[in-house]
């Protein structure tokens, strides 16, 4: 356990209350108890404040005058509960060393500070630097690049020539450098087109279970610095994802589009093939994007949900739209033929 001061410390917070607290763990206001800390970054929680067991809460300025026992005041409660969660929850130690039951090819160089799990698979000519982890099951194609302290989890596939940077965690099931989704048709028959391109994954990239990367049709796909991809995104061939984009779970990408840096894309949705997304654009969840969007800010599509006998009106009024513009297009222009019935 760490000392409240010893935690303020790390987030160069001002301490009310006791700074000798001891803390063990984080927790929500709802649940925590005397060791443990919460914090409050959404005023809609500040009812829990009250009757909160925490030994100590992370708050803003504004919010300090309502903890009733001690708090960390910072100036964003939420990003100082992500840094003191991970104080207080360092990764597993990783014990280095290969399985037994690891499959590897010739020519593959390995680093000594290596950790490779049971049932790996390693083709010939695979490159892994310092400190790598490789989980249980998972399978490394020829010719693959794994950069320093990269973590890839149990049952991961990582297709021929893909290049992964450093710092880089990827979870359970994850498919990086498939074939892309590339046909065409010929009087009625489909034809595959072989996709020859690659992938390459940039530095402290992080890729959520069963999120599946399409390798490049002609040029590589390419994963940005810093991105961070939710579990059971699909990406498409030849895309590009920039700097710093984080994308939501349950999200595709279609083909050839370009990302930019910096952008925030939410949970379901869909973005069209051979499009450009400017850099510092959020898209809301469950938005439908066909156009490319050229400058900076919020984007929306699509209905929230409402009550079903609401939602029946409101079509039967969306299909009606057609004869409601043009009886207004009558009215402003009367000399202009019948209205459609």
């Amino acid at each position: 356990m760490l000392t409240l001061a010893q935690i303020a410390l790390h987030v160069d917070g001002v301490i009310i209350g006791d700074a000798e607290c001891k803390i063990s763990n984080v927790s929500t206001l709802q649940a925590a108890n005397s060791q443990q800390i919460s914090f409050l970054a959404n005023s809609k929680y500040k009812k829990y404040l009250p009757t909160s067991q925490a030994g100590a809460v992370i708050v803003s300025k504004e919010m300090a005058s309502l903890v009733k026992n001690s708090a960390i005041v910072v100036d964003d409660p939420y990003i100082a509960y992500a840094k003191i969660a991970t104080l207080l929850n360092p990764p597993k130690k990783i014990t280095t060393g290969i399985s037994p039951t690891a499959m590897i090819e010739a020519g593959v160089t390995i680093l000594k500070t290596v950790s490779i799990g049971p049932q790996v698979v390693i083709e010939a000519n695979v490159i892994l630097a310092d400190n790598v982890v490789i989980g249980a099951g998972t399978v490394l194609q020829d010719e693959v690049i794994v950069g320093e302290n990269t973590r890839i989890a149990e049952n991961v596939t990582i297709c021929h020539g893909v290049e992964i940077g450093k710092n880089v965690v990827i979870h359970p099931g994850v498919v990086i450098g498939a074939d892309g989704f590339g046909i065409v048709n010929d009087k009625g028959k489909w034809i595959k087109i072989p996709q020859i391109g690659g992938v390459k994954i940039g530095n402290d990239v992080e890729i959520g279970a069963n999120t599946t990367v399409d390798r490049g049709a002609i040029e590589d796909t390419v994963i940005g610095d810093g991105v961070k991809l939710d579990n059971q995104i699909q990406v498409g061939h030849n895309v590009i994802i920039g700097n710093n984009t984080v994308i939501a779970g349950c999200s595709g990408i279609a083909g050839s589009t370009i990302i930019g840096e910096n952008c925030i894309i939410g949970g379901g949705v869909g973005i069209g093939g051979h499009i450009e997304i400017a850099d510092n654009v959020i898209i809301t969840g469950m938005s439908m994007v066909t156009k490319s969007l050229t400058k900076a800010g919020i984007y929306s599509s699509g209905i929230p949900a409402e009550p079903t006998s609401q939602w029946h009106k409101n079509v039967v009024r969306y299909r009606q739209m057609d004869k409601l513009a043009a009886r207004v297009k009558k009215l402003e222009h009367p000399d202009i033929g019948n209205i459609t019935k």
